[in-house]
């Protein structure tokens, strides 16, 4: 799939907006989330579902990988989704033995690895975190919408060694630290969300090359209509049985286009730029915006004069 299904919302509001100031780029952000909210399927559940497929027919060693000894930690998951989202949300989810109705699918839930049936169950990309004496490990995970990075790559490093790219989380540095005290300490009953948010030329979902540029990359320029901002609504918790903890990454790429049909569109646009402004190069290096921050900042900029 070459644009992201939420490619044709131009002129609806987006799902979320965290670029307006509420989440800012290379910062922890961590909120207390109302289970509620925890899993949230929209009217594009089928074509997430049905990509998933086809990436996992095409790529299954890129979007799946799974430790041996994690087969009781991904039943957990799946049996918590659907437990989760047969109560929560019954118009569209509906259990029938070892098989789940889920819009317009059959999952089997008795399917192994039980990580993929229960990825099969929501947009959501699914990742299982372990504490090790090294420390938090990704241990299995069914990634199919990476956002810039590979799960092979990823798989089987701790946190600090998965983070150490990112300006400011590499091992050692008080995010660092902050993260795995976190997660050391993030109750099984207590669910958080994050979110984080870049820029891409490509609207699609499956981006599991980096973008990382040079801090010299020469400058390109960008309109609104072909600049897609890429969300990561992210959520952690903490399984009982198990004790890792469940890291959700839901995606949602809209043109940047679609901020001229938004009630709040000039503050919206202004607050983006100003995101944009206080990146540093580095940090705009890393997300790819190296060469198209000044060209995009304009494009806001007019968005948000009318």
């Amino acid at each position: 799939m070459d644009r992201s299904p939420d490619t044709d919302r131009v002129g609806n509001t987006p799902a979320f907006t965290p670029y307006d100031g509420s989440s800012k780029p290379f910062t922890i952000g961590l909120a207390q989330l109302d289970p509620e909210r925890w899993i949230v399927p929209d009217g594009q559940l089928d074509v997430y579902l049905n990509e998933k497929q086809r990436l996992l027919e095409t790529y299954p060693d890129i979007v799946f990988v799974a430790e041996p000894g994690t087969e009781e930690a991904q039943c957990e998951v799946r049996d918590t989704l659907v437990a989760y989202l047969t109560a929560r949300y019954p118009e569209i989810y509906r259990r029938s033995g070892e098989t789940m109705h889920v819009g317009g699918r059959v999952v089997d839930l008795a399917g192994k690895p039980a990580l993929v049936a229960a990825g099969f169950l929501v947009q959501d990309d699914l990742v299982i975190m372990r504490r090790k004496e090294t420390g938090w490990h990704l241990v299995t995970a069914f990634v199919a919408f990476p956002s810039s990075w590979s799960l092979p790559e990823k798989f089987g490093r701790s946190m600090d060694e998965i983070h150490a790219p990112v300006p400011g989380f590499a091992g050692g540095t008080r995010n660092a630290e902050l993260i795995n005290r976190m997660f050391d300490n993030l109750p099984p009953g207590r669910l958080v969300e994050r979110f984080n948010w870049t820029v891409n030329t490509d609207g699609g979902l499956f981006l599991p090359k980096s973008n990382a540029e040079s801090l010299g990359a020469a400058a390109v320029a960008l309109k609104a209509e072909n600049t897609f901002v890429r969300i990561e609504r992210q959520t952690l918790r903490k399984l009982p049985q198990s004790g890792d903890i469940l890291f959700t990454i839901g995606i949602h790429s809209d043109p940047v286009a679609i901020l001229r049909g938004h009630p709040d569109a000039p503050r919206l646009a202004a607050a983006f730029a100003a995101q944009l402004e206080e990146l540093s190069l580095e940090q705009a290096a890393y997300k790819g915006l190296a060469s198209k921050r000044d060209s995009l900042i304009i494009a806001l900029r007019q968005l948000a004069a009318g």
